[in-house]
């Protein structure tokens, strides 16, 4: 089948499978170039299906050696093969076994899908649609099958086999050469959660007992020693277990929890049942190789995928177009536990930054899509920020909406009722109906319609009588295939703000509710507080409790008393980047009248909150960093020059860097640790304000950053030290620059995924030889087109380098259409993620957009494309 003429699947087409498997069994013989594979499954009717249906089994890649029915060979004419499968034409209208027999090349399997081998090591990624390339089957996620699995293989080659649910036989076979182990799975699951690793792995191990009395073993795997690298994803698999059973009442359900780490990987990792499978960036840590940030992403990660035995696994989705349930619902739930283990202020701005810099960018281009997709060609794109950071905005929505007590009994109700079932999002908000007593038909709408909301806010406050009006209006820009938005349900968390602080919220308007919320499900509302005793100033989106853009009718001077007085953290630093972003918008458009005034502001306002004895490093952190130039691009929205945008950013940092070099300088040396290396939060957060810092300092005197930099760099004692000095090397062009990275590249020759790092910071500099740089370093030995970290340090990281991608000569843009062209004969996944690097090409000023254009249409004309690279092509050319 030709990519163009992939069908087009929507959610109005979902029926029940005709058929169910009950069992499968999988006899796997491991074998780096003949891999044999016999399934071994029990089928029945549906009885919701459609009785003396063909059986129609998926298959990608596939020929099946033999097929027996009731073990008795199938007559070739009772079946037809094609590319997409196998399809038995009149199968027994009754319980049969079918038998199938397949051969494997693991070895080839260059696409990462299904069964393939990475580093001498057999591991499998069968999530959404991979398990079709291991065996023909019923590939679809409501289609819940009970899995035992034999695997054997040389004890030289795989001395470690691992499968899905527990272990419970192993032997060695006669002559001693090679062995098995039988894994035997008692929860039904979907065929995209089954697994399987062979290899040889060292691991760290701890013994685990569950909250209702289970004993547990829990292992994390990794190659060959880097044993002592895995420690702290162990540390935190055992925390974010006892969260779960603390904040959610869940507990684990197998005798063991095994994590594996592997090198080539197309995503970040995999909730398998009891067998995760992890790209090994996420597992690997010491001081020396991991950054804080890498701890923070291990930590949050192995808790994501951990959470999902219950939301994802335990529970799955009925069907693709539901992926939000289980991957919106977990990301609420691991951003949860972060905020637990670390500041909860600071992981929501952080949060807020990823949504904004990702997902209000997806909406406000070409492949914006609902949170639920109504139609797909190819489900592997449609695992975006979309479907996960907005899924979890609209969770912490509806927690915000009916309260934390009928939350927690929504989500109890939902593990109840459908504990071992493939759910909709329907069934998961009908239990936080019956929950709260509240009717949340129009709350999910959320789920149906793309696009981010805009909420105009503007108040006026009456002396006399003492009472402040606040006017809401919103409105949603229409999308591709929604023209017509509708409003939807807006929880508006606020305050408001007097001299002293938060003031006293008194009104008679029912829109308020409990908590200072005010719901906004309307075009537009006002609402009236009383008794208020002063002008106050509206602080609003607390916590920023909903995922919208907010347009105030504040001036700088309001903002700037919001952020020394505001009770509310998030709030504080939304009034400065505000601030920031104002001018800069302004700046990007050629109107330069405010920003050296801007820059005096911010730097005062800096140097009085730094001045704080109780700072908070890790808050401050955040707030020294100014909205990003892409920010400022989303924000523009069209006839963009990246140039101008870069060089506004660029000026008002360095003059905050200029005014407060002396201030910053000293504030760094009070924040050096003493004391050996902890990834903990405290210390991260010094480390973070430190560099924040030093960042500032480069770009305002750049004598003394670049000083202060190679200081930082020859006296650290971990990564995230010396990355930050690399980084503020980068700002400062030069002969040392030059020498520190090649430094740093000698330094970390042996470790790839430091050298990912290493390769991403160049990649991100913004001068004129960047892509010359770029295309040289695809010639390092580090470097491999083949493996998917390696070309999203490098080919990303370009990427995502807002003045060197858009190049106004358009050579950005054809060097990362051929990459995504040569990439898509191997890993079509992979490749279809760079091209989703063109999604706000439309916003450029009109030369750019047009060589952006040209470029997405020398892909979309390339013969054979893959679907996932045909479809991206497509959507962001409609």
């Amino acid at each position: 089948m030709r990519a163009e003429d992939a069908p087009l699947i929507r959610l109005e087409d979902y029926r029940p499978s005709d058929w169910l498997i009950d069992t499968v069994d999988l006899d796997i013989v491991l074998d780096p170039t003949q891999t044999r594979v016999r399934s071994q499954l029990q089928l029945r009717p549906n009885p919701a299906g459609h009785a003396g249906a063909p059986l129609m089994l998926d298959g990608d890649e596939l020929t099946p050696d033999s097929i027996l029915l009731d073990e008795v060979p199938l007559d070739p004419a009772l079946y037809s093969l094609s590319p997409q499968g196998l399809t038995i034409h009149a199968p027994p209208v009754r319980t049969f076994s079918l038998r199938i027999e397949t051969t494997l090349d693991p070895g080839a399997n260059t696409k990462l899908m299904g069964l393939y081998r990475s580093s001498r090591v057999y591991c499998t990624q069968c999530e959404a649609d991979g398990f079709r390339r291991i065996t023909y089957f019923l590939d679809r996620p409501d289609v819940m099958s009970v899995y035992t699995v034999r695997l054997e293989a040389e004890k030289t080659q795989a001395p470690v086999l691992l499968s899905n649910g527990n272990l419970v036989a192993a032997a060695e076979l006669p002559g001693g050469e090679r062995h098995f182990a039988v894994w035997h799975d008692p929860h039904p699951k979907p065929a995209y959660l089954f697994a399987l690793v062979g290899g040889k792995l060292d691991h760290v191990r701890q013994d685990y007992v569950t909250a209702d009395g289970r004993k547990v073993e829990l292992a994390v795997y990794v190659e060959p020693g880097k044993a002592g690298r895995a420690g702290w994803a162990l540390d935190s698999l055992v925390r974010c277990m006892r969260w779960d059973e603390r904040v959610f009442g869940r507990n684990y359900d197998l005798d063991v929890f095994n994590v594996v780490a592997v090198s080539d990987f197309n995503m970040g990792a995999m909730e398998n049942k009891g067998l995760n499978i992890f790209n090994d960036k996420y597992v690997l840590a010491d001081p020396l190789t991991a950054s804080d940030g890498d701890y923070a992403s291990i930590e949050a990660i192995i808790a994501h995928e951990y959470f999902h035995n219950w939301t994802g696994n335990r529970i799955t989705c009925r069907d693709w177009f539901q992926l939000c349930l289980k991957e919106g619902l977990t990301v609420f739930r691991d951003q949860e536990f972060s905020s637990d283990e670390r500041s909860r202020p600071v992981k929501r701005i952080a949060d807020v930054r990823t949504l904004r810099s990702t997902q209000f960018s997806e909406d406000a281009g070409p492949l914006a899509h609902p949170v639920r997709p109504r139609a797909y060609k190819e489900i592997n794109n449609f695992y975006t920020p979309t479907v996960y950071e907005k899924g979890a905005e609209v969770i912490r929505m509806l927690k915000v909406l009916i309260g934390e007590d009928a939350f927690a009994r929504g989500m109890d109700l939902y593990f109840e009722r459908c504990d071992g079932t493939a759910a909709t999002i329907e069934e998961f908000l009908h239990c936080f109906v019956e929950a709260s007593g509240q009717d949340l038909a129009h709350f999910a709408r959320w789920y149906e319609q793309a696009g981010t909301p805009t909420v105009v806010a503007s108040g006026k406050y009456d002396a006399k009588a003492k009472s402040y009006t606040l006017q809401l209006a919103q409105s949603t820009p229409a999308t591709p295939g929604q023209s017509d938005k509708q409003p939807v349900v807006i929880p508006v968390a606020l305050g408001l703000v007097g001299k002293g602080g938060d003031l006293p919220l008194t009104s008679i308007s029912p829109e308020l509710k409990a908590g200072g919320v005010v719901v906004l499900d309307q075009p537009s509302l006002s609402l009236t507080f009383t008794d208020v005793p002063e002008a106050p100033t509206p602080s609003l989106l607390r916590g920023f409790s909903a995922p919208v853009r907010l347009e105030l009718d504040l001036g700088d001077s309001e903002l700037l008393t919001l952020f020394t007085a505001d009770g509310d953290s998030f709030n504080r630093w939304q009034a400065l980047q505000t601030v920031a972003l104002r001018a800069l918008m302004r700046a990007g458009k050629g109107d330069m009248s405010t920003l050296d005034a801007t820059a005096t502001a911010l730097a005062g306002a800096f140097s009085g909150f730094l001045a704080d004895p109780a700072l908070d490093p890790a808050f401050a952190a955040q707030v020294l960093r100014l909205p990003a130039p892409a920010d400022i691009a989303r924000e523009i929205g069209i006839d963009v020059d990246p140039d101008v945008i870069h060089g506004t950013h660029r000026r008002l940092s360095a003059a905050i860097g200029a005014a407060l070099t002396n201030q910053l300088t000293d504030l760094r040396a009070g924040l050096t640790d003493r004391g050996p290396y902890s990834p903990a939060a405290t210390p991260a957060g010094r480390r973070a304000l430190r560099n924040e810092a030093l960042g500032l300092i480069a770009l305002g005197a750049p004598a003394e950053g670049s000083k202060l930099a190679l200081a930082q760099f020859a006296e650290a004692d971990n990564l995230t030290d010396r990355l930050a000095a690399l980084a503020a090397m980068t700002l400062v062009p030069g002969a040392e620059r030059e020498d520190l990275i090649a430094r740093f590249g000698e330094l970390y020759a042996l470790e790839p995924l430091v050298l990912d790092k290493w390769l991403m910071a160049q990649a991100l500099i913004a001068e004129d030889g960047t892509l010359a740089r770029v295309k040289g370093l695809m010639n390092h030995p580090a470097f491999s087109l083949g493996n998917p970290n390696r070309v999203r340090g490098l080919i990303g990281g370009y990427a995502a380098n807002l003045t060197q991608f858009n190049r106004a000569d358009g050579e950005g843009y054809g060097f990362i259409a051929d990459i995504v062209i040569a990439l898509d004969r191997t890993n079509p996944q992979v490749a279809s993620r760079l091209l989703g690097s063109f999604k706000s090409w439309r916003m450029l000023e009109p030369g750019r957009r047009t060589k952006a254009e040209a470029a997405l249409r020398m892909v979309g004309a390339t013969p054979n494309l893959s679907r996932d690279v045909a479809d991206i092509a497509a959507r962001s050319l409609a």
